[in-house]
Parts: C-alpha cells; structure tokens; sequence
C-alpha cells in the first residue's frame, strides 16, 4: 500500500501546481449554459498531472524493481511514449483547440507505434474455456482497437465532474483485486494497477463536483488510454474492464448510431449521452454520477467472483438493458442542445 499513498499524495501536490499553471496560463474550461453547465471559469491540463505522477512512480520502479515490474519493461516504455503524445497533443488542444480529425489522427498513430514496438496480445481466454491463441498479427490488430476504444470512450465519458476519474480508478481497483488473487497472481500488473488507482483517486481531490480542475483534453484521453494498458498487459482483463465501461462503451454506441441515423456528424457533441438525460431529469451532477459510479462498482465487483462465460452472460444483459433504458430516457427527456463537447 506504500506505493498506493506515494502515487495519491503526488498526484495532489502536481494536480495542485498543474492548477495554478493553468490558471497563470489561462487555460480554462469556459461554461456555455448547454453541455458546459458549470459555472465559472475552471482550469484544464488535468492530464498533465495525472501522466507526471504515474510515470514518475513507474520508472522509480524501473531503477528499484519491485514485484517483477521490470519483466513489463519493454510494454511499459511503449505505453509511456503513445501516453506522451496523447498528453502533449491534449494540452496543446487545450490550450488552442485543435480539429478533432487531427487529435484523432496523432492518437491513432501514438497507439499504432507502441503496438508496434512490442507484442502486446498473443492470447485471450475462451469464454466457453480454454485460451485462444491469436497469433503475432491479429493479436496486434486487436490490441491496437482495444486501446484506441478505450481512450475514446474515457473521452466521451467525461461531461460530468470527476466521471470518468472515479470510473476509471475503480476499473483499477477491480484489476488489483483480480491481479492479487491466487488464480492469476499477476504481483506486477497489480502493482501497476494500485499505482494508477491512487493516481486517479488523488487526482479526484480536485475533479469531484465541484470540480477545481478538468481533465482537459490530455486527462480524458490519457485515463482510458492507462486503464486499457493495465488490462491487456499481462495476459489481460479485458473483460474486467469491459464490464467496468460497460455502460459508457454501450451508450457510446448508442449514441453514434443516433447521430449516425439523424445525419449528424459523429463528433458534434449533444446531450444524448447518458449522464446528460440523467441530469435533463432532474438528478443533481453528483447524484448522478455517484449512481453510474455505482453500477461501475457493482459490475467490476461481479468479475471477482464470475466465470469468463458468466461475464459473457453479464454483458449480453447490459447490452439489453442499455437498449430498453436508452428508448425509456429518450422520452422523459427534452429536445436535444447541440454544441462542442466539454472537452472536444
């Protein structure tokens, strides 16, 4: 747990400088009456102090190896080039926005050389049992999806204050637990993964309603991005991370296939996702976010104690009950604002 409370207090102390940078920059986050409903003006580049401090951990690991973390090395190294050039293009993007094609473009290329530079995937476990071997080149096609998927999805997730930190920190909580147990034992991945955790959680300090600091652009991008690294590096816990994001992924899709069917570019923000209706109904930004934290739980939880053809199961239900929640929200809730995303 030294490790835990390291990552947590230096994330406070540079999500704290990384403020007052911010605002001596005056790189803040302006609210519009619409999706950006907070009011006044509040710093961005949260991202910055989240990659400084868990990079800072890792690679004093690196030079006092613990837990077999130096057996990551070579994956480590690739997650924290693509994770440089997620942040750098973020907190330039905050700054001055940049075109989200062109944002997309540097992600996708960021990710493709860390997957590249080392195999990331070359098996997965069959959820009707066994293990399927995916071979060097589908392994690679797979993984560099999974963590462009997972970057973009933290990214959508992140319109209400502290979302998709705490979401994301119990996504590491839930690979720490599974990591520790005796059935995979994976000391290194868990370490790695209470790091991250105690980054988030510091950096939440700042982040929760009323938040002091967003995620900007960088931190958005950057959380999904880490929390894909840590389920797919040592085997995986795709499926733990899946039923964590099951329902921001789930709404995602919903929502482009909305926008899609309307003719409405992909990447014009509106309030169709689902923490938008949740709010559209009357429910307070922390209620509603304590509630979708909730679920988070709640489903990580289910993955210490399911089989792999259970979680299987348990998707299938969410992809259902996303259906049939994504009709009933819709008609409870008032007409569409369309606008630039909080973050995009």
């Amino acid at each position: 747990m030294a490790y835990f409370f390291s990552a947590f207090l230096l994330s406070v102390l540079l999500t704290f400088i990384v403020r007052k940078l911010a605002i001596r920059l005056n790189v803040m986050d302006i609210p519009d009456g619409g999706r950006k409903a907070h009011s006044g003006k509040v710093p961005l580049l949260g991202g910055a102090a989240i990659f400084f401090a868990f990079w800072a951990v890792i690679f004093y690991l690196f030079f006092y190896p613990t837990a077999g973390v130096e057996l990551l090395q070579e994956k480590l190294l690739a997650a924290f080039f693509a994770s440089l050039v997620i942040m750098v293009i973020g907190f330039i993007d905050d700054a001055r926005p940049l075109p989200a094609k062109i944002r997309f473009l540097i992600t996708a290329l960021a990710i493709g050389a860390a997957v590249l530079f080392t195999p990331w995937l070359g098996k997965i476990t069959n959820p009707l049992g066994g293990v399927l071997e995916l071979g060097l080149v589908f392994g690679n096609v797979l993984a560099f999806f999974w963590l462009l998927g997972m970057t973009y999805t933290t990214k959508i997730l992140d319109g209400l204050d502290g979302l998709a930190t705490g979401i994301a920190a119990i996504g590491a909580l839930m690979i720490y637990f599974l990591s520790s147990s005796q059935k995979y034992h994976q000391p290194n991945v868990a370490l790695l993964a209470l790091i991250l955790a105690g980054v988030l959680f510091g950096f939440l300090l700042f982040n929760f309603h009323p938040a002091k600091i967003f995620l900007g652009e960088s931190g958005s991008l950057l959380v999904g991005f880490l929390l894909a690294v840590l389920a797919i590096i040592a085997g995986g816990k795709i499926a733990t991370a899946l039923l964590v994001l099951a329902i921001p992924i789930l709404d995602l899709a919903r929502v482009v296939y909305l926008r899609l069917a309307r003719g409405q570019p992909i990447s014009q923000g509106d309030r169709e996702h689902l923490h938008f209706r949740l709010l559209d109904m009357g429910m307070s930004q922390r209620r509603a976010v304590l509630l979708l934290y909730g679920v988070a739980l709640a489903f990580g939880l289910s993955t210490l104690f399911l089989q792999s053809y259970q979680k299987l199961i348990a998707l299938l239900f969410l992809v259902v009950a996303m259906g049939v929640a994504g009709v009933w929200l819709r008609r409870r809730s008032p007409p569409l604002y369309k606008g630039r995303d909080r973050e995009g």
